[in-house]
């Protein structure tokens, strides 16, 4: 026993001394090269069945600890990689079968089979690690007391009527039926399965991310492959189903929708004769093969007078579009009598010939073109004659867009344009680069360009303005103002005068990296950033985690060995480039919730880091499909350019972040004075896919997982929340963020919930829970409401 347990040790010595001297000779830590050489000597001692062997080991823990201290504190998620092994094996050398032949070998009369020294350390660190298990030190405790006061700002009530609840984005609801003191008796009303289910040809990115409507006395929402369901509110019955034809295709980098739009004339006729036999009411649907449709909202059938049968083309006047690069993904906006659309694109496919990113806003009964806002021309926006089309590789909007209704004023936030993470052919002068990653401000009704603001300058990271902008009036620094709050992937939270787009928040202008990266390329010398933010502090190496001290070396070695300049604007590179937040950003399409009766701003900032490779092409490769090792396609190609990006999160070789968790927070912001009053952990690891065990992980440690999706807030003084990675749902204190109430769902729920009243006079929460492909999430086809229990 001894001798195999020496053997064991002098493995596990040897090991780290390999990877802990390649760490330190790329100037890492030291201290594996320590533990190395402490191990390696208990190693040697037990062969010779020294009993001093014990004592040197528990020298060894002990400064284990105290480094694990001066490296971490007393976060006890990352003391797991730093002591896990080294307390196992201090566990078992101190148990009376090591101890007992050791103290025998020493020639004692009486073999004692409990070691002091090593015996004591076990002891106490055992109960040192018990302690940390009920102590966290990242939560931020605080408590929001803003009082309620009317406003006069359009907001969810017994409907839900628009993506974000109304047009401006808030996602909240004057609800308050469920409250806090209730919330915890919430059973499930009804569940229903729509069928449409990702196969084999589907792409990847296969989401369930729409957020549900209910108005017209009927829940409406969308599918991938963009069907549209109409369900009874208080039953979940199906109403009516659209069912378009399905083009599968693994070639589709999104296959998602996330809501679809309601309009309604407001002067209802004087008698039913005097309405239209259809579509006076209508849903409408953008999809990921590029069309807008027009259905009546009461039979699910297209609107004849609306386009071509129910549908307009929104290829035409695009030219050349190559298949799968143009598509939509958010829900349109209904403002008035116009329904607005911006658009997507294929990141990263082509170097040039990528669609356009023009706005345009069509008449909701015709499908007449009204207006259209081009990056590349913004003064014209006469609708494009047929013929012409708009130029190409200009930013595009894939988010929903805003609408201030009163002023006339509607909100687009434009992203960057393809390629996102390349700009050595981009023209500094061109109107292209004044809209790329820039809030823009429009007249509703003729298009007219308004302002502007941009978030980022010449993005070469993918800082596409991702969210809906959220519009209320705030009362900051004892000044009544009407804001515009824009989240951004980098994590700030812009917060603009919506009529003038002037900052509200100071915004400071901070220097970053303008060195390196691939030649010709230019960097912008500062960049903008919020008062109030959410940017992840830079990363260091004692930022890397693992489950053992080898994968958390391994992540160290490879941060090490890739540039990182400690800040969200580090220049990419062929040799490689940590870049934190990546691409999936702090924010992203699940935008914020704001309760504008109160103030208060609930966000969920994601903590991921990502690595940035470029490949450089070649005349040979310009046009050839690139794969990694594994025979998988790269995505990000940039055919036809001078380099092809490589992607991926900075992940061990476990499947897991190589920096420490926690990697999805909630906050919750006072807006009146810009401060976080309180923040916490959100999502456990349960459910999570991984590559050391079989299934999925059953047990849920509270460490913070990643959020895709958006929070919703009530007057009950709720926050309902899905969107973590374990597939649970839950509703938290909006005062203090504590849990009150969660639920385990039939798939990952990678969506924003709503909110709603019944004929019932039962208040409703719903969420679709379908997964997410690449996040790897349960799968799943389930939407699920709930009420208070009968």
């Amino acid at each position: 026993m001894i001798k195999l347990t020496s053997i064991v040790i002098a493995i596990v010595g040897i090991a780290m001394l390999y990877m802990g001297g390649k760490l330190l000779l790329l100037g890492g830590s030291p201290f594996y090269v320590v533990i190395a050489i402490g191990l390696l000597l208990t190693a040697i001692a037990l062969f010779k069945n020294k009993k001093i062997a014990l004592s040197i080991y528990a020298i060894l823990m002990w400064l284990v600890v105290a480094w694990t201290i001066y490296e971490v504190g007393f976060d006890k998620w990352q003391w797991i990689p730093r002591g896990d092994i080294i307390g196992l094996l201090g566990v078992w050398l101190a148990l009376p079968w090591i101890v007992r032949p050791l103290s025998k070998a020493q020639g004692a009369a009486k073999p004692a089979g409990f070691h002091p020294f090593l015996g004591t350390t076990v002891i106490v660190i055992i109960a040192l690690v018990i302690g940390l298990a009920f102590y966290d030190p990242y939560p931020q405790a605080g408590k929001l007391t803003n009082k309620r006061t009317p406003v006069d700002t359009a907001v969810a009530s017994n409907d839900w009527t628009a993506y974000g609840g109304t047009s401006n984005g808030l996602r909240f609801s004057d609800l308050k039926q469920i409250t806090k003191d209730n919330v915890s008796n919430l059973e499930v009303a009804w569940t229903y399965h729509t069928g449409d289910l990702r196969t084999e040809k589907d792409a990847t990115e296969y989401t369930f991310e729409a957020t549900p409507l209910k108005v017209n006395n009927t829940v409406y929402f969308c599918t991938p492959h963009n069907e549209v369901h109409a369900l009874n509110p208080e039953t979940g019955e199906l109403k009516w189903k659209y069912q378009p034809a399905k083009d599968r295709s693994y070639l589709q980098q999104h296959q998602t929708c996330r809501g679809v739009s309601y309009y309604a004339p407001e002067a209802q006729p004087a008698s039913a004769a005097e309405a239209p036999a259809m579509c006076r009411k209508r849903i409408f649907n953008a999809t990921t093969d590029a069309k807008l449709i027009a259905l009546d909202a009461d039979s699910g059938k297209p609107c004849a007078d609306f386009g071509e049968n129910g549908i307009v083309d929104l290829r035409a006047n695009m030219g050349n579009i190559r298949p799968h690069a143009l598509m939509q993904t958010a829900a349109p906006l209904v403002a008035g009598n116009l329904v607005i659309v911006g658009g997507s694109v294929m990141d990263n496919g082509f170097n040039s010939g990528n669609p356009s990113g023009v706005i345009r806003a069509y008449d909701v009964t015709s499908g007449r073109l009204v207006w259209n806002f081009d990056p590349a021309n913004p003064q014209q926006t006469q609708p494009l004659p047929a013929g012409q089309t708009y130029p190409q590789d200009t930013p595009v909007a894939w988010a929903t867009l805003s609408a201030d209704l009163k002023n006339g004023l509607v909100y687009v936030p434009f992203g960057n344009a393809s390629p996102d993470e390349l700009g050595n052919r981009r023209d500094a002068n061109s109107n292209t680069e004044k809209f790329r990653d820039t809030l823009v401000a429009l007249d509703l009704k003729t298009g007219a360009f308004k302002w502007r603001f941009q978030s980022s300058k010449n993005d070469l990271w993918d800082r596409d303005n991702p969210s809906q902008p959220s519009l209320l009036d705030i009362d900051y620094q004892g000044s009544r103002q009407p804001v515009v709050i824009l989240p951004t992937k980098t994590g700030n939270l812009f917060v603009l005068n919506r009529l003038t787009g002037q900052a509200v928040y100071p915004v400071n202008q901070v220097d970053v990296s303008t060195t390196g990266g691939v030649q010709g390329e230019k960097f912008s010398p500062t960049q903008p950033v919020s008062a109030l933010n959410f940017i992840p502090d830079p990363l260091k190496e004692k930022s890397m985690w693992g489950l053992t001290p080898f994968d958390q070396m391994a992540c160290r070695i490879e941060f090490k060995s890739m540039r990182y300049d400690g800040n969200p604007w580090t220049p990419s590179t062929e040799a490689g480039t940590i870049v934190f937040p990546g691409n999936i950003g702090v924010f992203n399409w699940g935008s914020v919730a704001i309760d504008p009766e109160r103030q208060i701003l609930i966000a969920s900032p994601v903590r991921l880091a990502y690595k940035y490779n470029l490949i450089k092409r070649t005349p040979e490769t310009e046009n050839k499909r690139l794969f990694t090792k594994d025979g998988t396609p790269y995505w990000n190609e940039n055919f036809e350019g001078d380099y092809a990006i490589h992607i991926q999160q900075f992940a061990s070789s476990l499947g897991i972040p190589c920096i420490a968790p926690p990697w999805g927070r909630m906050v919750g912001v006072d807006l009146t004075t810009g401060k976080t009053e309180w923040l916490r952990r959100v999502g456990t690891t349960k459910n999570l896919k991984t590559t050391f065990l079989p299934g999925r992980f059953p047990i849920g440690f509270p460490m913070g997982m990643v959020a895709h999706g958006g929070p919703l807030t009530t007057a009950g003084d709720l926050v309902f929340h899905g969107a973590t990675a374990d597939n649970f749902f839950r509703a938290y204190d909006i005062n203090t963020g504590e849990l009150l109430w969660q639920t385990e769902l039939p798939a990952g729920g990678q969506a924003t919930p709503a909110t709603y009243m019944g004929a019932d006079n039962k208040q409703y929460v719903i969420i679709a829970a379908g997964g997410h492909g690449s996040l790897g999430t349960k799968a799943g086809d389930s939407v699920v409401a709930w009420r208070l229990k009968q």
